[in-house]
């Protein structure tokens, strides 16, 4: 086994069942360490089993290394794979549907990963396609994509497209709804998109109409696919805790109805957003659903699992979510 790739993997394994970030974050440094190496140094300290010389490997880390370069599987990688449990053992039925995930961030804004270590992973946890959607640029501290950089990225995703196919990256964005209920980013721009989600990240605890006409603007907006973790609550996490935004969830929800913007169902751990009192209620007014990971590291794109459970908790079936669809319906429907 190649180390780095045993190196990466266990990072993914340690990521996927929430551990401690410096863990995870240990083993993907020794991964982009090993990967710098030349042949001929890999080939040196191989045979004089010198891994630890290196600056940034400690013990556990050349103990994988040693291990993979001479052809095994190093027995961390096997203990840590083993300990792995299904991610939301009540939502199989929808998970197994599921055919991508429209909400996830690499290295360019606030993610800890390449774009392409991203992508690589969703195709291996079986997605059909995955949406990039980087922060927009008002949002300075998670390092928002200007007009310029998207571009760019878009070009980058075009030659990953190439070389993954069949495997698709979808074009896209979590743009910023400002206070005003405008995007953050250029129509134009927002056009060329394949996916276009929209979320609330900066005065949460705005008076409850404002924030509903707020909301209402941005869903109305023909650019806009899917309506990001809705009440921007914490429930759990380093980051603490924080409330619902307030709203008045049954006049949002209709324009989502109204104007074909899918509810997300937010998986990650720490937000669990919708609560299910407003999945309940999106759900009776009709609207469709994305369930998204919001996965800003490769271990986070099994955390589906876990929105799974709640949607399916709620009743709601596969028609009524978007990522259940080929990508060329989806397509299609976010092109309308």
């Amino acid at each position: 086994m190649d180390p780095v790739e045993a190196l990466r993997e266990i990072a993914y394994w340690l990521e996927r069942s929430r551990a401690e970030t410096h863990r995870v974050k240990a083993y993907r440094r020794a991964a982009d360490i090993v990967e710098a190496l030349s042949d001929e140094q890999r080939d040196r300290l191989g045979r004089t089993g010198t891994w630890a010389a290196l600056s940034g490997i400690g013990p556990k880390t050349a103990a994988v290394i040693a291990e993979a370069y001479t052809g095994g599987v190093p027995a961390y990688l096997t203990e840590v794979k083993s300990k792995a449990g299904q991610i939301g053992e009540g939502g199989r039925a929808l998970l197994a549907a599921l055919r991508g995930d429209l909400h996830t961030h690499s290295d360019w804004s606030d993610g800890g990963s390449p774009i392409g270590e991203m992508m690589r992973r969703a195709a291996m946890v079986g997605h059909e396609y995955c949406a990039l959607t980087d922060h927009s640029p008002r949002l300075t501290v998670a390092n928002g994509l200007s007009a310029e950089r998207l571009r760019r990225q878009l070009e980058v995703v075009a030659e990953l497209n190439s070389e993954l196919a069949p495997f698709r990256i979808l074009t896209g964005i979590e743009v910023d709804i400002l206070d005003d209920g405008s995007l953050d980013q250029e129509e134009e721009l927002l056009a060329e998109l394949d996916i276009v989600v929209a979320s609330v990240h900066s005065k949460l605890a705005m008076e409850s109409d404002a924030m509903t006409r707020r909301m209402v603007r941005a869903v109305a907006n023909p650019h806009v696919d899917v309506l990001g973790h809705c009440t921007g609550r914490l429930v759990e996490g380093t980051r603490g805790t924080r409330p619902e935004s307030k709203f008045n969830a049954e006049v949002v929800f209709e324009a989502c109805r109204q104007f074909g913007t899918a509810v997300e169902i937010n998986s990650r751990p720490e937000r669990r957003d919708p609560p299910a009192r407003l999945i309940e209620l999106a759900l009776e007014r009709d609207c469709l659903f994305a369930i998204d990971t919001d996965a800003h590291a490769p271990g986070q794109l099994d955390f589906q699992g876990y929105g799974c459970e709640r949607a399916q908790a709620a009743g709601i079936g596969t028609d009524r979510v978007v990522n259940t669809w080929t990508a060329d319906d989806l397509i299609a429907w976010t092109r309308q």
